[in-house]
């Protein structure tokens, strides 16, 4: 009886172990697996490394991401990070030339009071 008490802190501790770390880790496999299998064509994604694109193309380990119009990308299939639903990025910052030459003359007129201050101490 007494041996069963100094091996309940050891089972205790492996239970924990198993709910806080194992179990989470297979259910996050379970669900990439699921998500690279589900890959198509047309869909619109995000790597592991933070890079938007489409896929235009899929063999058995590999892809091809369209970043840019023109520009694709060979990719390991396990890179894909998550499959988004929400417009790309492009399609959200889609400015016109006329826009952004706005922006810039109007952040350079407005100068830097840093600079302005340093040339009224210089004389």
């Amino acid at each position: 009886m007494e041996s069963l008490g100094a091996l309940l802190p050891i089972l205790l501790i492996g239970a924990v172990f198993y709910l806080l770390i194992m179990r989470p880790a297979r259910n996050r496999q379970k669900q990439q697996a699921s998500l690279l299998s589900a890959l198509n064509p047309g869909a619109s994604i995000m790597t592991t490394a933070g890079v938007f694109g489409t896929i235009t193309a899929i063999d058995d380990d590999n892809i091809m991401v369209e970043v840019a119009p023109g520009v694709e990308l060979r990719m390991v299939r396990a890179s894909v990070g998550r499959v988004l639903d929400e417009p790309s990025v492009a399609d959200v910052t889609d400015f016109d030339a006329a826009e952004m030459d706005y922006a810039a003359d109007e952040v350079t007129s407005q100068g830097n009071p840093d600079e302005d201050k340093l040339r009224d101490e210089r004389g």
